[in-house]
């Protein structure tokens, strides 16, 4: 059995699928500023911050080409909302776990869990 050689760390290459160790919590520069803040972003508009998100929709909706000038309150509020919900530590680390039990499973198995898309 010869072993395959890699230009990534061994903890990046190797596991079941050579996608890594599934057990690894560490995590890279790119999930700590990309990866996990997308994360937030999508479970607080999806999860926290709905009636917000409905408000801001439902008022460009009716403004069409005037929504910048007309929907300036909805817009400060979801924006609120939303920084609240980003700079919530709790939340940040629940998602955190959430990441990393998504990319272990992936490391595991091999298959992406498919994006949900609003």
């Amino acid at each position: 059995m010869t072993s395959e050689k890699s230009v990534l760390p061994a903890k990046l290459s190797e596991g079941p699928c050579g996608l890594g160790d599934p057990e690894d919590r560490t995590l890279r520069k790119v999930e700590i500023e990309v990866m996990i803040p997308k994360l937030m972003r999508e479970k607080a508009k999806s999860e926290k911050c709905v009636s917000e998100v409905k408000e801001f929709e439902r008022c460009c909706k009716d403004s069409s080409i005037f929504m910048v000038v007309k929907c300036r309150k909805e817009n400060s509020a979801l924006k609120e909302c939303l920084t609240n919900w980003y700079n919530n530590e709790e939340f940040k680390k629940l998602c955190t776990e959430e990441y990393l039990k998504e990319r272990s499973e992936y490391r595991r198995s091999g298959i992406k869990k498919s994006i949900k898309r609003a």
